[in-house]
Parts: structure tokens; sequence; C-alpha cells
């Protein structure tokens, strides 16, 4: 209890002295800076994040960005701007992009079967498209027993379908809403058929490249990460205790990437200036998916969407060991803030806390 108590006056500190020691850019006014800082250090105490990076664009420039609190607690190593976080399903995305590049170029059919670009994915009691696996719709099932925390590794995406290839659909394609990390480790599969190249090397070539994200690599537990957070997560009691270990390498699509605050930075520009895909694919990929019987998901391709104050918000989150992460953007305004911190289970306290530091910057 003398170590949690230290640790967490240690925090407190930190998060203080950040703006002087970690801000890698000064766009962003100092009053307004001033009110996001403390928004940010009100959520950290009253969620007990350890560590929390976070990036700010404003008119499709990233004004600023920053580290509060600790990104190894055990260590005292303070989060900074470059710090490493996993994604989590952000990584989702990153691969519909991916997807909608290779529909511009004419090497895939989102409303064909999805067998047509990934043949490792067996024929099903239904067809099955891209399009209603980039929107959910799919029928393709979500993690099922020990899958989500598992340890073994997997050498490349099609090997990763081993775990669910098989089953079948849950329900006929367009007919419900479902959300699948599975789904998209088959459009991942789809993008190397498509283009005849290895899904990594796809998207460092013509999406990270083009975006200028330097930083972002597909998540590897053996491999040695500069600036990698460390995970955490709390006990019924509240107690702060390492995470899990956890694989990530059978999801790499939809779950398997790391990288810092910055790069999705550079992503949430790139995607708003057209630079990754033209304005009427963005069109498509942000305007919210519809059943067969006209119920609105609320998510789009690749992508969640929603209305607030008058404007269309498009965002993701995601929540995996390690980890909880959320990018949020008004592609109106140009504007986007990314949240990453080394803490599970507060997806909605980011989320929150991205609107209002929304609402502190274009006010």
């Amino acid at each position: 209890m003398r170590y949690l108590t230290r640790t967490s006056l240690l925090i407190a500190v930190l998060i203080l002295l950040a703006a002087a020691s970690n801000a890698q850019s000064t766009g962003l006014a100092a009053d307004k800076r001033e009110r996001v800082e403390k928004a940010i250090s009100t959520q950290m105490s009253r969620l007990g994040i350890p560590g929390l990076s976070v990036a700010v664009v404003v008119d499709h420039k990233l004004q600023w960005s920053n580290g509060y609190g600790l990104a190894d607690a055990e260590n005292f190593v303070p989060a900074k701007a470059t710090t490493a976080y996993r994604l989590g399903s952000i990584s989702k995305p990153i691969t519909a992009t991916a997807v909608m590049q290779l529909v511009e170029r004419g090497k895939l059919d989102l409303d064909a079967p999805i067998q047509k670009f990934c043949r490792a994915f067996p024929e099903k009691q239904w067809p099955v498209t891209a399009r209603q696996l980039l929107g959910h719709l799919s029928g393709v099932r979500h993690y099922k027993g020990e899958e989500f925390a598992s340890t073994r590794h997997y050498n490349g995406i099609i090997e990763g379908l081993e775990m669910f290839k098989n089953d079948p659909l849950l329900f006929e394609p367009g007919t419900k809403y479902s959300y699948t990390t599975h789904g998209y480790a088959v459009l991942g599969c789809a993008v190397e058929g498509a283009s005849g190249i290895r899904f990594a090397d796809y998207v460092r070539d013509n999406m990270f490249k083009p975006a200028g994200m330097d930083r972002i690599r597909v998540d590897n537990v053996a491999d040695i990460i500069p600036n990698r957070a460390q995970g955490y997560v709390k006990t019924p009691s509240g107690e702060l205790q390492n995470s899990g270990l956890a694989d990530t390498s059978y999801k790499i699509p939809g779950g398997g990437f790391i990288s810092t605050v910055e790069d999705l930075a550079k992503f949430a520009i790139a995607m708003q200036t057209e630079v990754l895909v033209k304005k009427q694919t963005l069109d498509q990929m942000w305007t919210s998916q519809k059943t067969r019987d006209g119920k609105v998901t609320g998510y789009g391709l690749g992508w969640g969407v929603s209305e607030r104050n008058g404007m269309k918000e498009v965002h993701h989150g995601g929540a995996q060991q390690r980890v909880s992460t959320f990018l949020y953007t008004i592609p109106e305004k140009g504007f986007a803030v990314v949240l990453m911190a080394n803490l599970e289970n507060i997806g909605s306290g980011l989320a929150s806390l991205s609107r209002q530091i929304a609402d502190i910057v274009l006010q």
C-alpha cells in the first residue's frame, strides 16, 4: 500500500511537470493548453491512469502533443508524446483505408464475395462481402473463450485465420450489426490477395510513408520497441497490477499495431486532406451503414460515426491488454485529438475527455 501511495504521488507530480518538459509543439494558445491540461489531470486522477499521451490537430496541423504520468510505473519512466502504445482497435480504420485504396484502384470489389480476394476464408452458408466486413454486418463472430488473451504467435495473417475461419456465420450478412475483430483479419487477408503483397508491407508503403508516420509498426511482443509503454489493469479493489500477457499476431488488421499519438495525428491529417483516399471515398467511409431493415448502426466503413453540436464526429477507440486508446475527429473543422493511456478498460473516459478537449480548443 505504501508503494502504491508513493507511485500515485509521483504520477501527480509528473502530470504537473509534463507541460514544461515533454511538450513537442506549442501551436495551441497558452490559455487553451492550460485548460486542456487541467481536464487531462482531472480525468487521470479520477480514473487512476498511470500514464497518458495526447496529440491535438487543428486546421489539419499537429498543434500540440505531450505526455503525462508514468509510461512505466515500476521504473518511474515518464510518459511522453513519443511513448509507444498498442493501438488496439484503432488498427481497424487503418485496414479499412487500405481496403478502400484498393477499391479506388480497381483491385478490390466491395460487393463481391470476399473469397475472390481471400481464398483462405472458406465459403459460408451465405455470401460475405468486404462492405459487410468493414461495417460489422458480416456475421463473422468476435472473440470467444480465451482467444482475447491468446499468447500463441501466428506467422502471418492467413495462419491467424485458423482461430475462427471454419465457424459458421452468426447470422445472414446485412441483417444485424455485430462488432467483430476477426472480420477485420479476413479484410487483411483480402488486402494481401488484391495487392499481391503482405499486409504489413502494403500499409507501410501505401499508407504510413505517404502520411509521414515513421513510428507505427506491427506490434511484436518479442521485439525491442523504443519507448514502449508498460500496461496496467485495476483489480476490483482498485489496486494497480501489470496487464496480462497477449500476443496480437492473430489480429494485426483489427488490433495489432503499435505507435505514438503523433503518428495517429498524422494519420488523421492524411485522411482529412485526401492524401490516402479521395473525398468521395471518405464520404462512404464516414457514412453510417444500415441493416437490411433500415436500422442505422452508427458505424461506417472502419469508423464510428455520430453527430454532436450539429457537426459530424468520426472516431474509433481501442481496448486490449496494456492500453485504452481513442482517436476523435471533426472533419469539417480539420480537428483531431488522439489519447492513448496505459490502463485497461477506460475507453468511455477517454471518449469523454476527447470531446471535452474539442470543446476547449474549438470554442
